[in-house]
């Protein structure tokens, strides 16, 4: 895929949506970063669901710790390995009170230090609460770089620096949660939905379907 194909594919993705957002439901960077800790392998409405009756209990560092790990499965137990997360979140929780005063901090290095936090879920925190330039490669993203052309890679890691590279720079801060949209709700795994594409013509995909 050459740079105009990829200039016109963000042109028409912002056209039709000039302010993409995460479908995670938070208002403080703290409650994203433990909405994203939560999501892995799970939905983000389910996620949703469970944070609805945690965050108006315990929504900052030091409420959510006082809870202890049996306290916060509770309130998340509908979502996949709560048991471990809740573990993960409570001991987060503790660093960030003694370390950041409990706040986020503002660094890839010191996101990846806390439990259940790893590369993906830092850009998430740093791209979508602080608007730094980062960039959180999950399923949908990888399949849809790879499957496009558009940044194709043969890891994750590949797959973000090759999107941190060609993703046309005044596209790059929202870029992420276009190609997740993107991912989740056209371009999906078992059966792209081709014929309601509006980047089709750009694609490289060489087995596009016809219906939508």
């Amino acid at each position: 895929m050459n740079a105009a194909k990829r200039l016109e594919m963000f042109r028409r993705w912002h056209a039709e949506n000039p302010e993409p957002k995460t479908e995670l439901a938070y208002t403080s960077p703290f409650e994203l970063l433990v909405a994203v800790i939560l999501s892995a392998q799970a939905t983000d409405v389910g996620v949703n669901k469970a944070t609805a009756r945690l965050y108006p209990v315990a929504n900052t560092a030091a409420a959510i710790h006082a809870l202890g790990v049996e306290g916060l499965s509770a309130y998340i137990k509908t979502i996949g390995l709560y048991n471990s997360k809740a573990k993960n979140v409570i001991e987060t929780c503790r660093i960030l009170v003694e370390q950041y005063d409990g706040q986020v901090p503002q660094t890839r290095e010191a996101l990846e230090a806390l439990p259940g936090v790893g590369r993906k879920t830092a850009n998430v925190v740093l791209n979508t609460a602080f608007r730094q330039l980062a960039m959180a490669v999950d399923t949908h993203i990888f399949r849809v770089s790879n499957r496009t052309g558009l940044a194709p890679g043969k890891n994750v890691v590949e797959v973000e620096k090759a999107l941190m590279k060609f993703v046309p720079r005044p596209y790059l801060l929202d870029s992420h949660h276009w190609l997740i949209l993107h991912g989740r709700y056209v371009c999906q795994a078992r059966k792209p939905r081709c014929g309601s594409c509006l980047v089709e013509d750009l694609c490289d995909y060489k087995h596009k379907t016809s219906d939508d």
